[in-house]
């Protein structure tokens, strides 16, 4: 998973050089270069190799899902969103380069990703690039996590007055867990494996199993929210109880979200076995989202 990490982190400076506009660029850069765990592009990679691709052939497009994901984290908060001044424990990007700026730098990263797919992935084939660009825009767009952003603003008006006999609620959860973050785990998922010529059935697997983890994740952080600290997670814990969001932990209580996510996780370990798919990364990446 290092390897995996360290060729990301080499290539992600690689392909975003600091160019005029300088500001603009430096403010494109400053999020995506951040330390993280690079979950996604590493499942890209992952994904690729385990259904018997050259990994080194998904490392563009995983790229550009790093670059996806850091566009989200950065609108994502804004004051006009999650309204947040820590990511990654460092300051967000609009607390070093102002907020126009950063909503410019994101609208940039959007654009900006999939062209380092198509100019550095030419030798895929169009057919497959297509493919690729197919996914990456579903995701990203309309349809994927702006659509999930949008819900779970929408959910803060339900001010934390949830109604347990609502029988829409879990609906509307699994609709933002869905969307702001399975949909880029499938889309890093999907990728990887449409690079290595998976089949329809293998696709079909992989998705599921995306689905299932982006979902487990999601209850992972909002556990973590009420449960974590500042220096354990690098960003201010507690704002989706203070701002009334709608969260696995707010709808059904922390007990129930922490057997429920180990519930997810067992899914995810069933259908790698159920399709003889063999990864110690993702068995790595399911482990550490559980928690006791």
């Amino acid at each position: 998973m290092q390897k995996y990490i360290d060729i990301v982190n080499e290539k992600l400076n690689e392909f975003m050089p600091i160019d005029y506009p300088h500001k603009l660029f430096k403010s494109m850069k400053y999020t995506v270069t951040l330390p993280g765990k690079r979950l996604r592009p590493v499942m890209c990679l992952e994904s690729c190799r385990m259904f018997g691709g050259n990994f080194e052939d998904a490392i563009p497009t995983a790229c550009a899902i790093e670059m996806l994901h850091s566009q989200t984290l950065i609108h994502d908060d804004l004051p006009c969103m999650d309204n947040d001044n820590y990511r990654r424990g460092q300051l967000t990007n609009h607390m070093v380069f102002g907020e126009a700026t950063a909503v410019l730098a994101g609208d940039a990263l959007l654009t900006f990703a999939p062209q380092i797919i198509v100019k550095n992935s030419k030798h895929l084939g169009s057919e497959k690039l297509i493919k690729i660009l197919e996914e990456y825009f579903h995701a990203a767009g309309a349809y994927g996590v702006i659509a999930g952003q949008v819900v779970d603003i929408e959910s803060e008006k339900l001010a934390g007055n949830f109604d347990p006999e609502d029988e829409q609620l879990p609906e509307l959860l699994n609709y933002i867990h869905t969307h702001k973050t399975a949909d880029l785990f499938k889309l890093a998922l999907r990728t990887g494996a449409i690079i290595a010529d998976a089949s329809d059935k293998q696709l079909n697997a992989i998705t599921e199993f995306g689905q299932y983890m982006g979902v487990a994740f999601q209850i992972a952080d909002d556990i973590l929210d009420v449960t974590s600290t500042f220096e354990e997670m690098g960003k201010t814990l507690g704002k989706d109880e203070q701002e009334g969001k709608l969260t696995y932990v707010s709808l059904f209580g922390l007990e129930k979200a922490k057997s429920d996510l180990n519930s997810y996780i067992c899914k995810c370990f069933e259908i790698l076995k159920d399709n003889n798919l063999k990864s110690d990364i993702f068995e790595q990446i399911l482990n550490k989202i559980r928690i006791s």
